[in-house]
Parts: structure tokens; sequence; C-alpha cells
């Protein structure tokens, strides 16, 4: 029996870092489809050559941090670990066996201090340009969605805070139309509420001073609509608490993402968990158009169907593919189909086929349609239709629904069809791999600039990972089909494969 003793531990051998790689190593494929070097350009702003001691090399710390993301070490002090003994990435660092690596803290302080959020997105970008000019991507039709990432803070360490609420990205868009239909109909268009603080002058002594009480009840009424109570974790206050169903909540953020049918991911915005996804939409999308404006379809599921991101959309002559949403009405009412709305005569028409006349369009942009009281009064389905005391029924309709009904129209569509349901081969596949094999689930960090930062190069790890592997396989294939061709000069490759 043949035993390995201690003394073959201390055996001197001259021995080849390159030797010890193998020639199809994930580190190899990686450093073969994408020059490294162009990221001194990126940092030579952030670093002084007449000053100071000499620096860690900033290519070897970027390297270091796609180590990380590329393989879903916990932290940068583990990866500093795993760099110090692991052979192949020894290889990739371009250090030999006996030099000492670089230390974790170096790492982390460059990360947080010198290499800045603009820093992070020129990595992320660069690593999707390349996959752009190898033609990698088809930005044709872009899926998007949010996932969860648990927060590094105690759900038991929070305070309710009053915060002002925020306001809408197209509220001033939203208002200007809420006017013009209101004059089209008739009716007085909406004064700006913005609060008049600067009038504060005193009241002349000659005059009596004017009772101004319903005016101040007005003001504050205004102002207490205007905030909001939230919970704010005194451990991590930039994060928000995720509120799923009745038992299931915690303090997390939300990357709100966008990628194409192989996988690649083009865009992403990270919010606290709080925020619902159709309120980070305009940013993604902006992102996405701006850099691939030949966009023709958007994907996403039935939280982004709302009646401002189905105009956003469509008026771009751009369509959303989009799940069914379950119209919200009476329970154990009629059905929501049962009100027909009648566009030549601007009018709802109800089940029992009476007229309900246009009365006002709010600030939110819904038109109100309410019935005659005295029909309502004696109607037999009457039940069904409303609980109001003084029989009225009022039907809302947003002024932007017709997009919003072509988005419905879309969804009956069998390439939109199709296009719906490769969101699970795509987006969720990515959120599944971010978070099984590159530790995505949650995070180590604080703060809504670290975790942005933090979720753009897990992202741009997993973009090199897919352009390097891609890459290699082309080489490969091309190869083969170089050595065929000329040992049988007949031989054609067959275009389907490729």
């Amino acid at each position: 029996m043949l035993e390995r003793g201690k003394m073959e531990r201390g055996i001197f051998e001259i021995v080849d870092t390159e030797s010890l790689v193998p020639g199809s190593h994930l580190l190899r494929k990686i450093d073969a489809a994408v020059d490294f070097t162009k990221i001194y350009d990126m940092v030579e702003p952030l670093y002084c050559t007449d000053n100071g001691r000499p620096s860690v090399d900033p290519v070897v710390l970027f390297k270091m941090v796609l180590l990380q993301h590329l393989y879903g070490l916990g932290s940068l002090r583990r990866t500093a670990e795993e760099v110090s003994l692991n052979v192949a990435y020894r290889w990739f660092l371009g250090y030999r066996l006996q030099e000492d690596t670089p230390h974790f803290s170096t790492v982390s302080y460059n990360f947080r201090h010198r290499f800045t959020s603009e820093t992070v997105d020129q990595i992320f970008n660069w690593i999707l340009m390349e996959m752009v000019e190898a033609g990698y991507v088809a930005p044709g039709v872009v899926f998007v969605d949010g996932t969860h990432i648990k927060a590094n803070a105690n759900t038991k360490k929070v305070v309710q805070k009053e915060v002002p609420v925020a306001a809408k990205r197209y509220a001033e868009e939203l208002m200007e139309e809420v006017n013009a239909d209101r004059e089209a109909h008739g009716k007085k268009p909406f004064e700006d509420d913005s609060d008049d603080d600067n009038n504060n002058e005193p009241p002349t002594p000659h005059k009596k001073k004017r009772d101004n009480t319903s005016r101040k009840k007005l003001k504050k009424r205004k102002k207490e609509a205007k905030k909001k109570t939230v919970t704010v974790s005194t451990t991590d206050p930039d994060c928000g608490l995720f509120v799923k169903g009745d038992h299931k909540k915690q303090l997390a953020y939300e990357a709100h993402t966008a990628c194409d049918v192989h996988g690649v991911v083009l865009a992403v915005e990270v919010t606290p968990g709080n925020v619902h996804d159709s309120v980070a939409f305009d940013d993604v999308y902006d992102k996405v158009v701006e850099q691939f404006p030949d966009v023709h379809a958007f994907v996403a599921d039935s939280a982004y169907k709302t009646p401002h991101i189905c105009k956003k959309v469509f008026s771009d002559d751009r369509v959303l593919s989009t799940a069914y949403k379950r119209p919200q009405t009476m329970k154990g009412g009629h059905e929501w189909w049962k009100y027909v709305y009648d566009e030549h005569f601007d009018c709802i028409i109800c089940p029992e086929y009476q007229v309900l006349q246009y009365s006002t369009t709010n600030r939110d942009g819904y038109r109100e349609y309410k019935s005659d009281p005295k029909v309502c009064a004696n109607c037999p389905t009457r039940h069904l239709c409303t609980h109001s005391k003084d029989y009225v029924k009022t039907v809302t309709r947003h002024i932007w629904k017709d997009y919003e009904e072509m988005a419905d129209d879309a969804r009956y569509t069998p390439i939109y069809q199709r296009m719906y349901k490769a969101r699970k081969e795509t987006i969720e596949r990515v959120f599944a791999d971010a978070k099984e094999k590159h530790g995505m689930r949650y995070t180590r960090y604080t703060g809504l600039t670290q975790v942005t930062n933090w979720v753009k190069l897990t992202f741009a790890a997993m973009n090199l990972k897919k352009f390097a592997k891609w890459t290699w396989k082309d080489k490969h294939n091309s190869l083969i089909s170089c050595i065929i061709s000329f040992i049988f000069p007949q031989y054609v490759p067959n275009p389907c494969l490729a």
C-alpha cells in the first residue's frame, strides 16, 4: 500500500504557473476575451504620477473585485484569502506563487474612497459595449423586472418617520393634460397647489383683519397630504421595508433590471425596497433607449401596466407586452366589462343600459362618470352596482386609458404572447443566476451608493462571463471548421449551427 507521508510535502519542485491553470479555465477565457488595459484610461484622472508612494495596479484591484462577483464570494476579505491560495486566481492577477498579493483593506479602501460611481458605470458600459461590438447583444426586445436584495439591517432596529411624498416625474405633464381635458368639458382648470408661504404681509391698520380660518385649514390639509409615514432602519437608513403578503417583511433594496433575449444585462437602477416597480421604470427605460434607440418592444409583468408607462412606451412608437391585470371592482358586483365606454358621446353605459354622464376630471387624471340617482333608486340590480346612500354610481376612466387598451390589444397578439413567455428564460433566469451563483441574495454593504456599485459590478461580471464563454466557443468552432475544411475541401459549414 502506497502511503503519502509528510516528507513529500517538503520536496523542492520547479513549477510553471502557466502549466498549472487548465487551458479551458474560465479565467483564461475571460483574459482572452477583453483587454483589461483599457481600465488604465478610465482611472487615469484618479491617480497622481509624480507624488506619493507607488500604488497597487488598478487593473489588479478591479480583477480582484471581479473574482469576488464571478464566484459569489461573500466579502473582499474572503476574496483576498482565496487569491493568496488559488493558483488560477494568482495567474489571472499576474502574481507569482511566492509573491504577496494585495491586502483586502487596500482593495476596500480604493472602492470606497477612490473609485466613484462614475468609474463603476464606465466598467459596466465598457463590458456591455464590447459585447455589442462583437454582435452578442440583441436589444430589439428588452425584458424589464425588479428583484429584492436583503439589506444589511436589523428589522427590529427601526423607527417611524414622517417624510414628504416624492413628486411624480410626470406630474407636470399629467396636470397639463388634466387641465386641457377639463377645459374641453367646460370645467375650470386646477390652480397651482403650491403653498403660498411668501404671502405673510401683516394687515393694514385701518382695515379689519380678514378671517382666514378656512384658508388655514385648507393649507394644513394640503401639507398633510404631501407627507407620509414610513419605516426607517437605524442601521441602514437608505434601505426600505419590503412587505409581501401578510407575513413576509424585510428591509431590502430592489434592483430594477433590463436585459435582452440572451440574458445580457443592459441597464440597472437600484432603489430602496419600498419603491414600486413602476416608479423606477422611467430611469431604466431612459437608459436603455439612450444606448439602444432601435428597441421596438418592452416586456414586463402586470406591475408595469400603468397608464403612464403605457403612454410613455406607445407614444415613442414602441410596444409594451405585459400580462393580464385584474381590474378592481366591487366584490360580488357586476363584472367590469359590463360598463361600456361610448367614445362618441363620452359616457358610460351601465349593465341596465342606463347612461352615466361625465362629471369631472380629478387631479389624478381620472374622468368621473356618475349616474342619475333618480334612475338608480329604482334599479333592480343596484345592490350589484353600488352601496351609495345617494344612489349614485361613479365609474372612473383615466385620460391615458387608450394607451392601456393598446397594451391589452398587444397581449392578444401571438408574437407578443411568445415574448412574454420568454420572461422566465431571460430576466427571471438572470435573477436566479445572480442570487444562486453570484451571491446577490443579500448584501453586506450599507448605503444606496455602495449597494448600487456592488449590484452593477455583479451584473458586469455576469455579462463578462457570458461574453468570455461565447467568444471562446466561437473561436473553438471556427478552428474546428478550418481543420475540417483543410482535410475535406468539399465540406461546407452549416450556417444554422453558427
